[in-house]
């Protein structure tokens, strides 16, 4: 796939401020490309500059080969979908979508003809006659894509569009947007604060942090191989461990001392030296929890003993606090069996705390700060 879309050294400041700070990434033709961070990090900023409701201090910005830089929003090969829906109340459904035909002067029966095609597109045939406060919020955003769609554009952004709606709602929308951009064809830039709906839709991830990009790659590359701390903490939860290279175990493993805790072994993601200190992200799921004691554990494999301090059962799976020494590991046990027959492990309990060294993943960099954006317990006293 080729580059279609290019941010290129974009730069944007209010003051002392730097909202996006030198800012380069491609999007690839026909791709879900969403944007991800927290309030404030830059991401919003970027559509908006693509949009070309704000202009960039530095760089450019390209949308198939040509500098779209400095040209007035409405000649941009781009339409945006707002969290607000932005629909006209006393338009019908109807006239909402074709409004932007309208506009641009297009005749009677071309609008008709691309309406019902959109309608039919949105699954909103049955209520084309119908005003916006007649339809639930799901349908509102419907008509608000619809009506993005209709004039064509090269690029649909896409600015936290489902975070007004409840958690099932979003969910089925989701799917029914990754069903329209498969009917479409077209690039979709998706900004959002949701790993979930970005991990859900997109085909890759641009994680942004203070107005930079943070690291770009497909959800499960994201997930499963976090280049810092940050991306590690937001991209769900995690354990961070913090420890210093014993010895080298052969090519693939390493011994490393984490202190309070004791040895554990780690699978070499990068060059690493007997001294060198090392952190470390461990997703709870990731981890087994049992009560009785392990066989030998071969170099592949680590067991901790410790004591239950938390409980969370939450269905599908339950959360584990485990004291290890100083510190406190976070387990996720699936609920794939039917459990009412085994007894699970519970506050107090003596367990054993297991996973695959390469299960683990080294940073290249930690920020303690980071470990306060998981959600986990408070420390107990």
């Amino acid at each position: 796939m080729n580059e279609f879309l290019v941010f290129e050294g974009v730069t944007k400041r209010y003051g002392d401020f730097y909202a996006v700070r030198d800012v380069t990434f491609e999007v690839r033709q026909g791709e879900i490309f969403a944007l991800l961070g927290p309030s404030g990090c830059g991401k919003t900023t970027l559509l908006r500059m693509l949009a070309g409701f704000i202009e960039p201090d530095a760089g450019r910005i390209l949308v198939d080969g040509k500098d779209v830089t400095g040209i007035p929003p409405d000649k941009r090969p781009v339409n945006t979908v707002f969290q607000s829906y932005a629909l006209f109340p006393h338009l019908t459904i109807r006239d909402n979508i074709g409004f932007g035909l309208k506009m641009a002067r297009r005749g009677k029966a071309e609008i008709a003809a691309e309406v019902d095609r959109m309608l039919d597109l949105v699954d909103l045939v049955e209520h084309a006659d119908k005003k916006p406060d007649q339809i639930s919020g799901g349908q509102k955003q419907r008509v608000a894509i619809a009506r993005a769609l209709v004039n064509k554009p090269r690029v649909l952004l896409l600015d936290e569009p489902l975070a007004a709606l409840d958690l099932k709602l979003r969910q089925r929308l989701l799917v029914e947007l990754d069903e329209i951009h498969d009917e479409v064809g077209i690039t979709f830039l998706y900004v959002t604060h949701d790993q979930t709906e970005a991990m859900a839709i997109s085909d890759r991830i641009g994680v942004m942090n203070r107005g930079r990009v943070a690291q770009i790659g497909a959800p499960a590359e994201i997930y499963e191989s976090p280049v810092d701390s940050f991306v590690a903490a937001f991209i769900g939860d995690t354990n961070f461990l913090e420890g210093r290279v014993i010895e080298r175990l052969g090519d693939e493993y390493s011994l490393v001392a984490i202190e309070a805790m004791g040895e554990i072994r780690v699978y070499n993601d990068r060059e690493i030296s007997p001294g060198d200190e090392i952190h470390l992200s461990l997703r709870p799921e990731k981890l087994s929890i049992q009560t009785s004691a392990p066989a030998a554990t071969d170099e592949a494999r680590n067991a901790i003993e410790g004591t239950v301090e938390d409980v969370i059962y939450l269905g599908a799976l339950t959360r584990y606090w485990v004291r290890t020494g100083e510190r406190r590991l976070a387990v996720e046990r699936q609920h794939s069996r039917f459990l009412l027959d085994e007894k699970p492990p519970t506050w107090g309990d003596k367990v054993w705390v297991r996973w695959r060294a390469d299960d683990g993943y080294l940073l290249r960099d930690f920020a303690p700060e980071h470990a306060e954006m998981l959600s986990l317990p408070a420390e107990t006293e």
